[in-house]
């Protein structure tokens, strides 16, 4: 079984492009509310929350989980990875996924494993555009890992602060269109209205407006959009580590640490079919 965590809904973007990629695997989704959101916290608050979101499932079954929201990515994916996880009781036995690395691979068409430039991409000076929380974009995550790869790139990062928010809220596509269109001028103002070659939607919310991104860039841009990226890269995933794929059972559950009922109304916005959630266990 493969665990899902966000502390919010916006996860569930990716966790529907999985659950149609992989329709003979077993899914969990954790959303954290009850400490939602989490990008206003301490990056030690982020860290301690999404650890203590990838134990729960953990404990209930998972083998793997795959942190679908930038913010848990950006902040603790690495710390738990590399200083939890090795040392925990979980050790051998369970993996942790973020969906930066695979959306860096796709920008980059570099392995996440090559960390110093390769040929052609050491003299790659394209223009990728990066539009996200401002968590995220704080956080400079992304030019960070893009530069390893590519460090001619210009990485131009814009923060689309309203956008998640209105999204959540179910506003009418012209407050959307106004907001992404406001994002996208912010963007092209910085490169002297020079347009990107490729447009990472650094927020798990985005791909429900991604043909307003669409409008408002020209059409040679390539976006990037998550889910269908880490389903690309979970599919190579498991390939190569099949011991996480579910030998019979299919199907997902959404757990919420939040209210169920008002929780279930709201993610109706992101998957209009998806089951209700429950209360997590425990």
């Amino acid at each position: 079984m493969i665990g899902i965590f966000d502390s919010g809904l916006g996860g569930l973007t990716v966790l529907r492009a999985l659950v149609e990629r992989f329709p003979e695997q077993r899914f969990l989704y954790l959303a954290d509310h009850a400490s939602a959101p989490i990008g206003d916290r301490s990056s030690e608050d982020v860290v301690a929350l999404t650890q203590r979101a990838v134990e729960h499932l953990f404990e209930l079954g998972c083998g793997l989980v795959v942190l679908g929201c930038n913010t848990a990515t950006c902040v603790a994916a690495r710390t738990l990875q590399r200083d939890w996880l090795p040392n925990s009781k979980y050790k051998g036995r369970n993996n942790i996924l973020g969906i930066v690395a695979p959306t860096v691979e796709a920008a980059t068409q570099t392995p996440w494993g090559l960390t110093t430039p390769q040929y052609p991409q050491k003299y790659n000076t394209d223009l990728i555009a990066v539009f996200g929380t401002t968590r995220t974009i704080t956080s400079f995550a992304y030019p960070e890992e893009i530069r390893k790869r590519c460090p001619r790139v210009v990485v131009v990062q814009q923060i689309c602060a309203e956008l998640a928010g209105a999204i959540e809220a179910d506003a009418p596509e012209t407050t959307l269109d106004r907001i992404v269109k406001a994002g996208v001028d912010g963007l092209l103002a910085q490169t002297a209205n020079q347009p990107p070659h490729r447009a990472i939607l650094g927020c798990t919310h985005y791909p429900l407006v991604e043909t307003l991104f669409r409008r408002h860039l020209p059409a040679f841009t390539r976006i990037l959009s998550q889910p269908d990226v880490v389903a690309d890269s979970l599919e190579d995933y498991l390939g190569r580590h099949p011991l996480y794929r579910d030998g019979g059972g299919k199907g997902f559950q959404l757990f919420t640490t939040g209210c169920p009922a008002d929780v279930s109304a709201i993610a109706r916005v992101f998957w209009r079919d998806a089951p209700d959630f429950k209360k997590l266990p425990g």
